[in-house]
């Protein structure tokens, strides 16, 4: 994280106390609310990009078909009732949704995008203090190669259509380029202190948290031209993610203890709150499969706050260990892996039982930090922020099966490539 400034942080309202939402749907559950939905889209002839209205397609007698006994069949009515409404109304231009009772459904094991299939899998390692990226083969966990980036880099953030990934250095107020196919960096853009990068979820702006200048500057996702800049009153945004229709987002500022609503279309802060915590330091931001929670690390309170996004109510904590920093969802959508910095382990939250059920603890200690998980999902791949070093860690085991030196300081690493069909950002929130 950024060094902060001395300059006093504004205390906004505090919303009221609120009971949390009822708990997730069973995985047999969503898998019979999945395939209903695929089916009523197949009738309907959904195919779009878009989160609107699909026009259905032609009816029996129009299309030169009819069932053998002369009456309708069940898909001939469904086929002439009309335009068939999505069961989520996205924001326009948002890919649809593939499954209400789970955002991460395109995120199943090596379900590669055509986009990124032939892409070399690699581990990107951004080092804050030595001013390069490290590049790992994760077959072999060896060091590829060692690439100079700009001064302070902080994330590796894959694109919204996945195919750059772009190195935030926040001091040096550039975003590198890197080409996932060749690995090759390209000529950096000016963006003053990027430290982090997101995408809205229709692929129309990157947004910029920049965490000293206390903005949300939204820019073009490819030229990085600005378009808008959304001035803020909390100090140090931070992490960020995307409510299930990807209408709005929550954002942390960890300086100041502090979250925002933020409006997607209208590029616009909706709400803020200081959480209930002295001292309060809120770091990364995932939200629930089935879209009725938003979870926040927060390394000084040692947990997750728990909060309803849609109300934006009061949240709850949920401790986890000491120094808790990044929240990683695993390839079935049923367990998140919880990075603990400030003691070395990782809590593993099950959300189909709504609580915590293991903690693995790093042999020899450590200081787990930020990260992604493999594309076959078996693996965790954590940087080692305080250790020069970078953890792989077996998702079914909770086992170290690798300990790789790197660079000073390494911060948010990238697994590249990841399933999904587009890039939310950070170091890989896919959709």
């Amino acid at each position: 994280m950024p060094t902060p400034r001395t300059t006093p942080a504004t205390t906004p309202r505090t919303a009221p106390a609120a009971t949390p939402p009822a708990g997730h749907r069973s995985p047999a559950a969503r898998a019979v609310g999945a395939a209903a939905l695929l089916a009523a889209l197949a009738l309907a002839g959904c195919g779009g990009a878009s989160g609107g209205t699909t026009k259905g397609t032609l009816g029996a007698a129009e299309s030169g078909s009819a069932s053998p006994s002369g009456r309708g069949s069940a898909a001939d009515s469904a086929r002439s009732a009309g335009p068939v409404e999505p069961a989520v109304r996205g924001l326009p231009g948002m890919p649809p949704v593939l499954d209400p009772a789970d955002v991460y459904a395109a995120d199943r094991p090596n379900k590669l995008s055509p986009v990124v299939k032939d892409f070399p899998s690699r581990v990107y390692v951004p080092n804050t203090e030595s001013d390069t990226v490290t590049v790992i083969d994760p077959k072999t966990y060896k060091v590829l190669e060692t690439i100079r980036v700009g001064v302070q880099p902080q994330h590796v953030v894959p694109s919204w259509d996945l195919k750059t990934l772009w190195v935030n250095n926040n001091r040096g107020h550039t975003l590198t380029p890197i080409d996932p196919r060749t690995g090759k960096a390209g000529k950096p853009v000016e963006v003053h202190d990027p430290y982090n990068l997101y995408f809205t979820p229709n692929g129309k702006y990157a947004v910029v948290m920049a965490s000293l200048d206390r903005e949300l500057v939204f820019r073009d996702p490819h030229t990085m031209k600005r378009v808008k800049t959304e001035p803020v009153s909390c100090y140090g945004v931070n992490h960020a993610d995307f409510s299930l229709d990807g209408r709005y987002f929550i954002v942390s500022c960890e300086f100041s203890g502090e979250l925002l609503k933020v409006d997607t279309e209208r590029m616009k802060v909706v709400g803020q709150q200081k959480l209930p915590f002295d001292g309060a330091m809120p770091q990364d931001v995932k939200i629930s499969p089935d879209g009725k929670k938003f979870y926040i690390a927060d390394m000084m309170a040692d947990g997750m706050w728990v909060l309803d996004g849609d109300t934006f109510d009061r949240p709850t904590l949920l401790p986890t260990g000491k120094g808790t920093h990044g929240l990683y969802v695993g390839r079935d959508s049923r367990e998140m892996y919880v990075s603990n910095r400030g003691e070395g382990t990782v809590s593993v939250f099950d959300f189909t039982k709504d609580r915590l059920t293991k903690k693995w603890r790093l042999p020899d200690g450590g200081s787990p930090d930020m990260g992604g998980v493999s594309a076959d999902g078996k693996v965790l791949w954590l940087s080692g922020r305080y250790d020069s070093e970078v953890y792989a860690i077996d998702t079914r085991t909770g086992a170290q099966l690798a300990r790789i030196p790197v660079g000073n300081g390494p911060h948010g690493l990238a697994v590249y490539p990841q399933p999904g069909r587009y890039s939310l950002g950070h170091t890989g929130i896919f959709r």
